[in-house]
């Protein structure tokens, strides 16, 4: 019988790392983000995904920026840890020594670049699953990586690996998305990796999404979360909807700039990125500003 259980169900939220005018991390910032995203209801945060610029971050940043995460976070929901990369040997130490103690799981990227076979991204998985005892959530981001996870690979790991929990997908297909689902052990969940794409994937057995939009209003996605999980899908629809156009405009030109412009209208970070991201025109600076304007309403 298969005991493992998924923690991070609902919505998780894949955090900015706020920098400064002088492009120092901007931990007092990163604090107010947590305690916004926590008050407005989301069940678990993701530090260092791509969302956070963690390929800019020193070694030092990324240990004070976990750090400060957790200490932010209180105990009050869980924290993952991003780990990934395209070196299998080099991924395995940094899981072995550079987790931080107050995390509750790890969220690991498949290898980038380097386009291996799907066995080779099966190999990767299971070499570096031996080098830790927590949770870990796959992540398939083809349009990042360069390859794409296949479901029957995803499959292969969950079976294969007790402590792998569930998968980030953000193929963008939903037929592999529910092969997945379908064909998952008990345990093993699918959370969206596209935001748009939560609704119909809740509908579709989902458990959650590892959202970006949802750090901006998380009163609004969270509740279309739990609305969908608990099947009141007239009121899913409902947040959906008001979501759409806004995460539309988040990714635009790119993540995390269109994120991190709503941020800073709603005053909690400055806009700042690091080269080589560079934040979005006054054109769509200007949209997301009306955007958020019309979301503040929408949660009053």
């Amino acid at each position: 019988m298969n005991a493992r259980v998924n923690p991070f169900r609902g919505t998780g939220i894949a955090l900015v790392t706020p920098f400064n005018a002088q492009h120092e991390v901007d931990f007092a910032a990163l604090a107010k983000l947590v305690d916004h995203c926590i008050e407005g209801g989301v069940e678990f945060l993701v530090a260092l995904g791509t969302t956070a610029e963690t390929a800019t971050l020193t070694t030092d940043e990324k240990h004070r920026v976990v750090a400060a995460i957790c200490e932010a976070a209180a105990g009050r929901v869980p924290v993952v840890q991003g780990v990934g990369g395209n070196d299998s040997a080099k991924v395995s130490s940094e899981l072995k020594t550079g987790l931080h103690a107050g995390i509750s799981g790890v969220l690991s990227v498949s290898p980038y670049y380097n386009k291996p076979t799907q066995e080779g991204i099966y190999r990767h998985f299971t070499h570096i699953a031996a080098a830790t005892d927590l949770p870990i959530i796959l992540y398939n981001v083809p349009g990042r990586t360069g390859s794409n996870m296949a479901a029957e690979t995803t499959l292969r790991i969950a079976y294969e690996v007790p402590h792998a929990v569930a998968i980030k997908e953000a193929s963008g297909n939903l037929e592999q998305a529910m092969a997945i689902i379908h064909g998952a052990p008990q345990g093993f969940d699918v959370l969206s990796g596209d935001d748009n794409l939560t609704l119909p994937l809740v509908a579709s057995g989902a458990h959650g999404v590892i959202s970006v939009s949802g750090q901006a209003f998380p009163k609004t996605f969270s509740q279309m979360v739990r609305d969908a999980r608990a099947g009141r899908m007239e009121a899913a629809r409902e947040g959906h909807y008001a979501m759409l156009r806004f995460t539309q405009q988040l990714f635009a030109e790119g993540n995390p700039g269109g994120i991190k412009s709503a941020l800073a209208h709603l005053g909690i970070i400055h806009p700042a990125l690091r080269l080589p991201l560079w934040p979005v025109s006054p054109q769509l600076d200007a949209a997301l500003a009306q955007s958020v304007r019309e979301l503040q309403q929408h949660e009053l």
